[in-house]
């Protein structure tokens, strides 16, 4: 039940008659009209902005409109008042049973209550985290992990078909890097002292990975040049460091659909595919680049090379594809690894990229958009960086790492599920202070604990009126006279209770999922407030003394709520806490 899609409905139907009995021209476009909560909950229940959109293309007065769609609406059973405010708002007043009907939607859905089949089923690759395999995840990588595993289960949610993708970046020297770095770490092993050139990886992660390479290949190495060692310490290499890498990423309860390696793309003709296919299409030519703004690097020279046409799909300049000794740039391979997704049949793209790769946003879009003739959209969405805090200090040192703070750190210092809830109480293109001794404080100040902490609380309500004798079980909540709830505090609840869906919906279109656990803390806020009352006002109470019946119906509210903050908690990978401690 998407409560605000109801109403919308019913403003639409009441447009349309007013079209068909001449209060309207024909042939308006409603696509703009909204319904949606007023900005003051004093105006009423929903607002909408029908005769402002449609006052210009009409070439009338939005009062006029107002007042004439609000006749229509009045007559509807749902609809107790509809007032016209300012120059042609609606504000609408819906009647208590509506908010109570609500309630029985949330009992008999449980948490599928504000499911949504929006994506009808279209398929979507969400690629996020995609960190390069040389060693652990940072708690940079955490943010985009934890954006991506929630925006993924989100458009699930929303009725999509998705899967959740980790591009491997298997195909550059840095893999080179990580094999010279645990070949030092291989000859540690052998009882050799070593050191760590600039460049290389130091990291004490790196030590057990020697150690198994001289378990596996014993001496074999030792003394050797590269051209013998090199290549197969690197694919080794990489391996463990994924093996790594998915034990850091199971920490956090993510489980990718598919791990896709760049190297695959070398070697195998679909690099030169991706870009036969933008040749085909007159994007690819041989040029010269304009130099870089700015100051001029000494080495710049003018080089002939490759270059696709990106600008003909929206980029500020064309971009090489390949150098002018013939080997491919960076950018050949991510084209082929799109034109891939774009193959495989994907109606949208959504990459997760951290905040350095913004100047990547426009030539990966155009490509996009050229190999997929426009009709697959890429939404690239960058995550901006994390700064840890613990006792008042920036923390920045990881021994085990060597120079980041990884995953682990912060998993181990606040737990799974604190570390994901907090690193989606802010928007991924805004900075983000955590505060780990704040993760841990049990205050309204932290919103995980204060939505944990009302799941909890209605959890040992239930349990404590069990305890008394009283039923508290989901048939016997689903059976109580919701009639009773009428109480404008309880009213208040129920009305944040029938947001749920449109906030679904809000967050997967704009792929936005720290929407919910926006709402989730305003759910927790009323939950808090209803029980505060409850304290001077035995009406209010959960366990009503005085009546069964009244009990019953505040149980089934509170039940309500539960529901809802597990759905919304689902979504956000965190686990709803029963008890606090």
């Amino acid at each position: 039940m998407n409560l605000f899609t109801d109403i919308r409905t019913l403003v639409i139907d009441s447009l349309t008659a007013m079209t068909g009995e001449g209060a309207l021209p024909e042939g308006l476009d409603f696509a703009n009209v909204a319904v949606e909560p007023p900005r003051d909950t004093a105006h009423g229940d929903m607002a909408t902005n029908a005769a402002m959109v449609l006052a210009k293309p009409a070439k009338m007065k939005p009062r006029d409109i107002a007042e004439a769609l609000a006749t229509k609406l009045a007559a509807d059973e749902r609809i107790t008042s509809a007032e016209v405010a300012g120059p042609g708002f609606l504000n609408l007043r819906l009647a208590p049973g509506i908010w109570q009907r609500v309630l029985k939607s949330v009992l008999d859905a449980g948490t599928d209550f504000g499911r949504s089949d929006m994506g009808a089923g279209k398929r979507v690759n969400v690629e996020y985290v995609s960190a390069n395999p040389t060693g652990p995840l940072h708690v940079g990588h955490t943010r985009g992990a934890v954006f991506g595993d929630a925006l993924a289960a989100l458009l699930a949610y929303a009725g999509y078909d998705v899967t959740r993708e980790y591009y491997i970046n298997d195909g550059g020297g840095q893999v080179d890097v990580l094999a010279r770095s645990v070949y030092l770490r291989y000859l540690e092993a052998h009882g050799q002292e070593v050191a760590f050139a600039d460049g290389t990886y130091p990291g004490d992660y790196l030590v057990p990975v020697g150690q198994a390479l001289k378990g596996k290949v014993g001496d074999a190495y030792v003394g050797k040049g590269e051209d013998v060692w090199l290549a197969e310490v690197r694919e080794f290499s990489t391996d463990a460091m994924m093996e790594l890498i998915r034990e850091d990423l199971a920490q956090l309860g993510i489980k990718m659909d598919k791990f896709y390696s760049e190297k695959s793309l070398y070697g195998t003709g679909k690099i030169e595919a991706a870009l036969a296919s933008l040749e085909a299409k007159g994007l690819i030519y041989q040029g010269v680049l304009e130099p870089p703004k700015g100051k001029k690097p000494d080495d710049w020279e003018p080089r002939e090379q490759t270059l696709f046409k990106s600008t003909d799909h929206g980029d500020d300049v064309d971009r090489a594809v390949k150098k002018s000794d013939g080997s491919w740039t960076y950018f050949a391979p991510d084209i082929a690894y799109h034109y891939d997704k774009v193959e495989r049949g994907f109606d949208e793209l959504i990459d997760i990229f951290g905040a350095d790769h913004g100047g990547y946003v426009k030539r990966m879009k155009a490509a996009v958009s050229a190999l997929s003739d426009g009709k697959v959209p890429l939404d690239i969405k960058l995550c901006q960086l994390v700064k840890l805090f613990k006792d008042g200090q920036e923390f920045k040192m990881s021994k085990r790492a060597g120079t980041f703070v990884t995953l682990r750190d912060v998993v181990d210092a606040v737990g799974a599920d604190v570390t994901r809830f907090m690193l989606l109480t802010r928007k991924n293109d805004q900075g983000f202070d955590f505060d780990l001794d704040k993760a841990l404080e049990q205050s309204k100040d932290n919103p995980v604990f204060y939505v944990q902490y009302a799941n909890a609380r209605i959890c040992s309500t239930l349990r404590k009126a069990e305890e008394q004798g009283i039923a508290a079980d989901d048939a016997t909540l689903n059976a109580a006279d919701l009639s009773l709830i009428a109480d404008p505090a309880q009213l208040a609840v129920a009305k944040k209770l029938a947001e749920w869906p449109r906030q679904v919906e809000i967050a997967a279109r704009t792929h936005e999922p720290h929407r919910v656990a926006f709402y989730l803390y305003d759910l927790a806020s009323e939950l808090h407030g209803l029980y505060h009352l409850g304290k001077s006002n035995e009406g209010l109470r959960f366990v009503n003394e005085s009546s069964q019946l009244a009990t019953h119906a505040n149980l089934a509210l509170a039940r309500a709520v539960s529901v809802v903050i597990s759905a919304g908690l689902g979504i956000l990978g965190v686990k709803p806490a029963e008890e606090m401690r």
